[in-house]
């Protein structure tokens, strides 16, 4: 267990900004950050962070939390994976009491996974540097490859042994179970003989952007023609090789500091760049390049580089991947390397200052390079030119942007010399097709909706407005955000003047606001009904009367987890205003700051007016149709309760209408 004190220390020490800066590309937002949600497939920003409040907030999701929550929301750690990566970051020294094996390996599925494969890095990477077999082969296979130590052990690299069960063997001999090392890959099992996948190969983990181990790729190196020269992990419940991107836990810092990724094919490419200087690199791994790999890249930076062997084949059969960037919306530059060079064996060679350079020259526009590339072919052929035309303005109905459509449209006149009109109109044709097929798709589904609607004759319901929680819910915000400052309120006190008559006299006094709440609810004797809005009132006032200084990130620290998702969206509620961005369009809209003490009465009164409403209804609701004393005093009451509204309705400066 970590110890209180190490968590303490952690949750001081780490920004939730930085924490998040790591993962998610955040541009500033007056005193906020906001950017593309992690969570969904998304093109304007609804993710925001909050370093005052030391929350964040995923308004696509909902989700939402501290630096800890996002880990264990977007890395999938358990509550102290997600302190240790926090300590390891900042430095901080763990207190905890060692984990035995078999604690290990009694964790979740998931988790048993990772600690397999973590396991496996470490033994292939020790195997690497310390065995004879692993020196004499392994290592010296990767200082050919002209990597440095420091290199090797930046990445982690490794050795399998050249022999059937090493791996297996060990990891069992160590507690890890055997359903978790077949479950992962890294072990085949054959009958009462199970056997190592990797056997006699040097290895490459693969990490997820935050660092925990997903799978492997190892290379052989012996001439067995039979055996694949690459073999991957196969898929499971914590690699997917489709979702995943090597080196992009190297990369994702500096891919948000250059705001640039170079996208590469192979392990080794991403490992001589990274060792030439320039480490915001990634590699698709050998597959097609998805979507999803796009999207991750798309949470680091709008702009992508494509890094091309020089042979011709290669370059027709990657550059497909370049419309699939397009659609999401993404900036694209495409590099190719002279003939016979590829970036592992160019990086290698290369002094830094001349590789930048010839990656600064040799960038071109994604339509300057496909022109030029396919222009060799069409030649002076006017059908494959046209097809080549055609194929270009394809590529550019991907971009999401007119302007940008419109801006690649003119380039491509320019380029290739055709009038701007022709391509504008067989743009438009492409669009015009595309949206037509969304919207066939999209009356197919309202068919599909209204013949469910018919077939289930279900009355539609209508959503009703639930203004108890409202109200509820704005007092644990005011208490959140304004507790603890100190305001001028006023109270209104009953008087004997002069002439001994009785009348209102009203008295400034300072309150804290949460004790001006909390004796407003007790003078009316008002509990909230919301349960969970209950339990967050009665801690948040507790915590109050015991803390002289409150905080919201010393609270959350603190806070219940079943409190914390409920105190984390009403936290950032506010934040929304900061994501459109209103001043920028010199609109101001008016914060609760302005007044906080008018906005703690108005709310209480309301609340109030609210309950005397319900407390009207009913006894409107207990008179009989039969005259009787009964009804008289129930009448009464309600006229009584009338005048109360009436008192609420001067106090607020506005007309009271019925609520019910």
């Amino acid at each position: 267990m970590i110890s209180k004190a190490t968590i303490d220390i952690v949750f001081e020490t780490a920004r939730v900004e930085e924490v998040i800066g790591d993962f998610v590309q955040l541009k500033r937002a007056g005193s906020n950050f906001k950017g593309l949600s992690p969570f969904s497939d998304e093109r304007s920003p609804s993710f925001m962070v909050s370093p005052a409040k030391g929350i964040w907030k995923d308004f696509s999701s909902g989700k939402g939390g501290n630096a800890v929550a996002f880990l264990m929301e977007h890395s999938h750690f358990t509550y102290p994976e997600a302190i240790r990566f926090l300590a390891k970051k900042y430095n901080i020294e763990i207190e905890e009491t060692e984990q035995t094996d078999e604690e290990k390996i009694n964790t979740d599925v998931r988790e048993s996974m990772y600690l397999v494969s973590e396991f496996a890095k470490d033994y292939f990477h020790n195997t690497l540097l310390h065995s004879e077999e692993g020196k004499a082969i392994g290592l010296s296979y990767f200082k050919e490859r002209g990597f440095t130590s420091e290199t090797i052990k930046k990445f982690a690299l490794g050795y399998s042994p050249e022999v059937w069960d090493a791996f297996t063997k060990e990891a069992l001999g160590k507690g890890y179970k055997l359903e978790f090392l077949e479950s992962t890959g890294l072990t085949i099992p054959k009958d009462d003989r199970p056997f190592d996948r990797f056997k006699g190969r040097v290895m490459f983990p693969i990490q997820s952007m935050s660092g925990r181990i997903l799978g492997f790729g190892g290379r052989i190196l012996g001439n067995d023609k039979k055996a694949a020269k690459y073999l991957n992990s196969p898929e499971s419940d914590i690699y997917h090789k489709s979702k995943v991107l090597y080196g992009i836990f190297q990369a994702k810092q500096s891919i948000a500091k250059q705001n640039n990724c170079y996208l590469v094919e192979g392990y080794t490419d991403v490992i001589q760049f990274n060792q030439a200087g320039i480490e915001n690199v990634v590699a698709s791994s050998g597959t097609a390049l998805t979507p999803d790999q796009i999207r991750l890249i798309n949470r680091l930076t709008k702009n992508i580089t494509v890094l091309f062997d020089g042979d011709a084949a290669g370059l027709r059969a990657s550059i497909r991947g370049i419309d699939l960037i397009l659609e999401e919306g993404m900036n694209v530059k495409v590099c190719a390397f002279p003939d016979g060079e590829d970036p592992d064996s160019f990086a290698k060679k290369t002094p830094y200052e001349e590789l930048v350079k010839y990656l600064d020259e040799n960038s071109k526009d994604f339509i300057q390079f496909k022109a030029s590339l396919l222009m060799k072919d069409a030649k002076n052929d006017p059908i494959k030119k046209a097809d080549l035309i055609r194929d270009m303005v394809v590529s550019i109905s991907k971009i999401p942007d007119r302007i940008q459509r419109e801006i690649y449209i003119q380039e491509c006149s320019r380029i290739m010399d055709i009038s701007e009109q022709v391509l504008v109109s067989t743009l438009a044709q492409l669009v015009q097709k595309d949206v037509a097929d969304i919207g066939k798709k999209q009356k197919q589904e309202q068919k599909d909706k209204a013949f469910d609607v018919v077939k289930n004759n279900a009355p539609i319901q209508v959503e009703k407005i639930d203004i108890l929680y409202g109200l509820e819910r704005k007092i644990i915000e005011i208490l959140l955000l304004y507790g603890n400052k100190t305001e001028e309120f006023e109270d209104v006190l009953l008087k004997t003047n002069s002439d001994g008559e009785i009348e209102n006299v009203i008295e400034k006094k300072q309150y804290k606001v949460f004790q001006r709440i909390y004796l407003s609810l007790q003078e009316d004797e008002v509990e909230l009904a919301n349960p969970l809005f209950k339990d967050i009132f009665n801690n948040l006032i507790n915590y109050y009367l015991q803390t002289e200084n409150f905080s919201i990130e010393h609270y959350l620290m603190h806070l219940q987890p079943e409190f914390a998702q409920e105190v984390t969206d009403i936290l950032m509620e506010d934040e929304r205003v900061a994501l459109h961005n209103w001043e920028g369009q010199s609109i101001f809209p008016k914060t609760k700051n302005d007044s906080i003490s008018q906005y703690v009465s108005e709310t209480i009164l309301t609340l109030r007016w609210y309950l005397v409403d319900r407390i009207i209804e009913e006894i409107k609701n207990s008179i009989s149709s039969e005259p009787d004393s009964d009804n008289i005093e129930h009448l009464s009451m309600a006229m009584d309760y009338y005048k109360l509204i009436n008192s609420f309705s001067k106090k607020l400066g506005r007309v009271m209408s019925r609520y019910n």
